[in-house]
């Protein structure tokens, strides 16, 4: 982390994304609640998700559009246009305009995902490639470890003096972002526009997720997320149960395990690092998992020091899972495939996870919560053996990969 920091470049675009990310998460809940007051349907709060959702969806769009231009003139002109478009809730004063909330989420999600990718490629070239996965770390640990209070900062403005403060917060965070990308020297190569292959713009709009597909080292990592994915959007409707079933305690006790999740994952982000120069990003994927599937179990315990720790296993691997996998992006993908590869794997998870967080809103009122646990446990865990017990030809450790960064040319790199 001090190599990290002592680059000058690195330092100021890890820490305005940072403060982003706070604006981001109070912004999330608020709008729900807001509309839950504006509608008094419980309904039509739920869609606010759901747009954000949709928006998301067009992540494939986004990786197209990343791979295509220059990263750093698109960050800045994305988050200044996300700012525009949360300015815009502003013209909201009842129930008639909730539907502009609903077009804002839309679109926050499509930025959303233009700025994730775009911020996995820009990092390939803004920082050392044996430092990309500490500068991973430092955004998973902002992102999961600041969500425990922003979420509350959010909904506390709201109710303490409404929702224009929330919304000047969030776009205020957006400037500040993009000021942080414009006060970088990076000097960023043109990107290739060389005409898309056979196929034309078909090819090229699946070339990262055919990439994933002929590559094992990405393919294998990334069919164990699926796998896993496919069980973890239960975790959105489990955790209610185990406090009140469980636990024997009110709804509100559910902000402690949130807390706790949040500690888990600063924890989580301070230990991907060295794991992963001691190890390799298949194994910080396959660690990650099996924690995950070691906090289900856990979490069917009636102890509640035992489920506090089980929800900050939660944070961790939440962490460990998603530098893993950034990271593994970024040194197996070619520059030029970066933006649709990552766009690629958003989208390919998103679907799943969504369907299994509906799967598990309904089965949770027929089911006993503790078989559910042991249904995810399992499906975690097996993803976890499948990806562990099959070691690529050309999986290779931290001390490897800084071998072959240190060989490539660097006029690619950021000056600090």
């Amino acid at each position: 982390m001090r190599r990290l920091f002592a680059h000058r470049d690195a330092r100021t675009y890890l820490a305005g994304q940072s403060l982003s990310v706070i604006g981001d998460s109070a912004l999330w809940l608020a709008m729900g609640i807001w509309v839950k007051i504006l509608t008094g349907s419980n309904s039509a709060a739920g869609l606010t998700f759901f747009a954000f959702t949709c928006g998301v969806m067009l992540a494939p769009v986004s990786g197209m559009i990343v791979d295509r231009v220059r990263r750093r003139p698109l960050l800045i002109a994305a988050n200044l246009v996300t700012a525009a478009g949360v300015c815009a809730l502003l013209l909201v004063h009842g129930r008639g305009q909730v539907w502009l909330i609903y077009l804002v989420m839309f679109g926050y999600g499509a930025t959303n995902s233009l700025i994730s990718s775009a911020q996995t490629a820009l990092l390939t070239q803004l920082v050392p490639g044996d430092l990309l996965g500490d500068a991973n770390s430092v955004l998973q640990m902002s992102s999961q470890g600041l969500r425990v209070l922003s979420p509350l900062l959010g909904a506390g403005l709201l109710a303490w003096v409404g929702a224009q403060p929330v919304i000047l917060l969030d776009a205020g965070t957006f400037v500040v972002a993009a000021a942080t990308v414009v006060a970088l020297q990076l000097r960023e190569p043109r990107p290739d526009r060389a005409a898309p292959g056979r196929g034309g713009w078909r090819a090229e709009f699946t070339e990262g997720i055919r990439h994933v597909v002929r590559t094992p080292a990405l393919r294998r990592p990334m069919v164990a997320c699926l796998i896993a994915v496919s069980a973890f959007g239960l975790f959105e409707t489990v955790p209610f149960a185990v406090v009140s079933q469980g636990l024997h305690r009110s709804p509100e006790f559910l902000g402690v395990l949130v807390s706790l999740q949040g500690i888990g994952a600063l924890a989580g982000g301070v230990l991907a690092g060295p794991v992963l120069r001691r190890t390799s990003e298949r194994v910080l994927i396959a660690g990650g998992l099996a924690a995950c599937a070691a906090a289900a179990l856990l979490l069917i315990t009636a102890l509640l020091p035992v489920v506090g720790l089980a929800s900050a296993g939660l944070g961790l691997c939440i962490v460990w899972i998603n530098v893993g996998a950034v990271t593994l992006i970024q040194r197996r993908t070619p520059p030029q495939l970066i933006g649709r590869v990552d766009a690629a794997l958003e989208f390919a998870i998103v679907v799943p996870q969504a369907a299994s967080i509906a799967l598990g809103a309904a089965l949770i009122a027929a089911v006993n919560y503790r078989i559910l646990l042991l249904a995810m446990a399992a499906v975690i865990g097996f993803s976890a053996v499948y990806l562990a017990t099959r070691r690529e030809p050309d999986d290779r450790n931290a001390a490897s990969a800084l071998q072959q960064a240190d060989s490539m040319p660097r006029e690619s790199a950021g000056t600090f």
